[in-house]
């Protein structure tokens, strides 16, 4: 026996005894349905077991009430919390996430945004570093999470970087170390972090110095694995080690135990973002806590201020780390 087809918004517009515009209107949270009428509704929706079209709702004429997340990569735990964030902004309005990763499907030559434009979606927010090629339309409501490259028209709500730079130095600095190293790649919020750091040492009151390994591509374990291979090559008297995030700090971490060194005992290591894997007790990594819960909490305030009134001016909006000292730095 063939499956039966599934409900659509006119069985449930009939079973309830409304109007099609009126199941629309309770789809959509509207105040102005009665009680009466809307319990008859969802009352129907339950019986049928229907499971309302997005696009579907966005071509009646209501709001979609859907929000794009482009993601650089899903196997990035940094995104984890930032997500966490962005839903706790949008859901008291109602909006629903739909989360791409701008790399997925590459091969396909398509673009995350071309799905979430035939979805209706009201805003777009970029996780991490935007992408220009992207071609997002002008009159889309946009807003940068994480990464620190502008576009003229959309807010971008990020980590103060060089904040968190000059925190790993005084950290390092504090605990009697005085040839530190850094390793990155070449992202704007590496770069940034990079810069932080060489200041914090440079203004400090010691004779400290830094020496850096930056590789092209993204910040991968991998990335920090080779860096500090390279770095410790070059300069093996380091005593202390920054890296530009917290995945790129574990693939320091076995460069040195391939070089017989030990954390800390004989290299301190710092990392960057505070992810889950930081805190776990095997790891015990201490890391700049970037907030990515309120960077995602302020992207979705922030998408919602826009979605209102799309002619606001754009403005950067940073939010200040904090240092987590677990076992991975010790005094020299």
């Amino acid at each position: 026996m063939p499956d039966a087809k599934p409900a659509t918004i006119y069985d449930v517009a009939a079973r309830a005894g409304v109007s099609k515009s009126l199941v629309s209107l309770v789809l959509q949270r509207s105040p102005r349905v009665s009680d009466q009428r809307r319990s008859a509704v969802l009352k129907a929706i339950q019986e049928l077991d229907y499971r309302p079209s997005t696009a579907a709702v966005s071509l009646a004429g209501t709001r979609s009430r859907t929000i794009g997340v482009v993601l650089d990569d899903f196997r990035n735990q940094w995104f984890v919390d930032l997500l966490t964030g962005l839903r706790e902004a949008l859901q008291d309005q109602g909006h629903r996430l739909v989360v791409a990763d701008r790399f997925l499907n590459t091969g396909l030559d398509a673009s995350p945004v071309e799905g979430f434009l035939s979805m209706r979606v009201e805003g777009i927010v970029i996780a991490g570093e935007p992408d220009t090629d992207l071609a997002i339309p002008a009159s889309m409501p946009l807003v940068i999470a994480g990464g620190r490259v502008a576009i003229p028209r959309a807010d971008t709500v990020a980590n103060d970087d060089r904040a968190g730079g000059r925190m790993a130095a005084d950290h390092l600095l504090s605990l009697g170390h005085r040839t530190l190293g850094f390793v990155g790649a070449g992202s704007a919020a590496s770069l940034e972090r990079r810069a932080g750091f060489e200041a914090g040492v440079a203004d400090s009151a010691t004779d400290a110095t830094v020496v850096t390994t930056i590789l092209p591509g993204e910040l991968t374990e991998d990335a920090g694995l080779h860096a500090a291979r390279t770095l410790f090559e070059e300069h093996p008297d380091v005593t202390a080690l920054f890296a530009a995030n917290d995945v790129m700090a574990l693939g320091a971490m076995s460069a040195l135990t391939e070089r017989g060194l030990r954390v800390p005992e004989d290299v301190s290591v710092i990392g960057y973002d505070d992810t889950p894997v930081a805190a776990t007790r095997y790891v015990g990594l201490t890391s700049i806590d970037d907030r990515s819960v309120e960077i995602g909490r302020g992207a979705g305030e922030r998408l919602l201020a826009r979605i209102a009134d799309p002619t606001v001016v754009a403005q950067e909006y940073l939010v200040e780390p904090r240092l987590v000292a677990r076992r991975t730095t010790a005094a020299r």
